[in-house]
């Protein structure tokens, strides 16, 4: 039943962040551990985007395929991530984007996972407790380098 929470500054706009975390489907150019992710559906409806998507992460000889219904609501500068198949008992994500400042903005992002197997979570728990501490940085540096010349 691991959870992480971390709010970060930073020094782009909440929309920016938002459109950053949304691109999912350019998640493996960055992200630790993402080795690759594909959208398998895509909904629009009320404004929001309703998305399936695969991500497979890896660490060294591991590998492991996930599926989750993510809901993009950029009214509301909320993303919403929730677990449908693979190595978890359960998942539950939300990044929400919060402004602050002229030019900046707060980036609050939570998670709370449990993997089904012992074995599985005694040998990625404490790296994915790592890498979900790096993914806020990973999406920062991506945003300085996106919106460099913004």
């Amino acid at each position: 039943m691991p959870q992480f929470e971390t709010t970060r500054p930073v020094k782009h706009t909440a929309e920016q962040m938002f459109d950053l975390v949304a691109d999912v489907e350019r998640y493996p150019e960055f992200l630790p551990l993402c080795e690759a992710l594909t959208v398998r559906s895509r909904k629009e409806r009320d404004g929001k985007v309703l998305l399936v998507a695969d991500m497979t992460v890896g660490y060294k000889a591991i590998r492991e395929t996930f599926t989750t219904q993510v809901l993009l609501n950029k009214a509301e500068r909320v993303i919403d991530v929730k677990y449908i198949d693979g190595p978890f008992k359960y998942l539950d994500n939300r990044w929400r984007f919060e402004p602050s400042g002229e030019a900046g903005s707060n980036v609050v992002f939570f998670i709370d996972y449990e993997f089904k197997s012992r074995i599985l979570g005694a040998l990625m728990g404490s790296m994915f407790d790592r890498a979900f501490r790096m993914f806020a940085e990973a999406f920062e540096k991506r945003a300085d380098t996106i919106y460099a010349s913004a």
